[in-house]
């Protein structure tokens, strides 16, 4: 049997994607390896490319999902996103965000999910 936490993060993921499919947005890309580590998802809301990380739990007895995204984390979501603009030679005018999705698991319950658009900038 597989690792839980990564059936959890890969449900989650999913999750996140149909939800921004959902309010129109197009994935670009998911599980992007880069030399810092990897990037969840990339989209497209209109003219702006967005860097996604998505955080799931079971449970919040440790906090929200949300609050694991620290500023240590912030710190190499945005170099993961300046190589994915290098690597994929990205125009320097396209408009660029981080969006963080956060989604708590329950059993036994629908999964809850809170998107936070733009929730940080380098």
């Amino acid at each position: 049997m597989g690792d839980p936490r990564q059936a959890l993060g890969q449900r989650g993921e999913a999750l996140a994607a149909r939800f921004l499919e959902g309010k129109g947005m197009g994935i670009v890309a998911r599980n992007v390896r880069t030399r810092y580590g990897e990037l969840d998802l990339v989209a497209r809301d209109r003219d702006t490319l967005v860097f996604v990380e998505v955080r799931a739990r079971t449970h919040v007895a440790h906090g929200d999902p949300l609050e694991t995204v620290t500023r240590g984390k912030q710190a190499k979501l945005i170099r993961m996103a300046r190589w994915y603009l290098a690597a994929n030679r990205v125009s320097p005018d396209v408009f660029c965000r981080f969006d963080v999705i956060g989604i708590v698991c329950l059993p036994g319950q629908e999964p809850v999910l809170t998107h936070v658009e733009n929730a940080f900038g380098s």
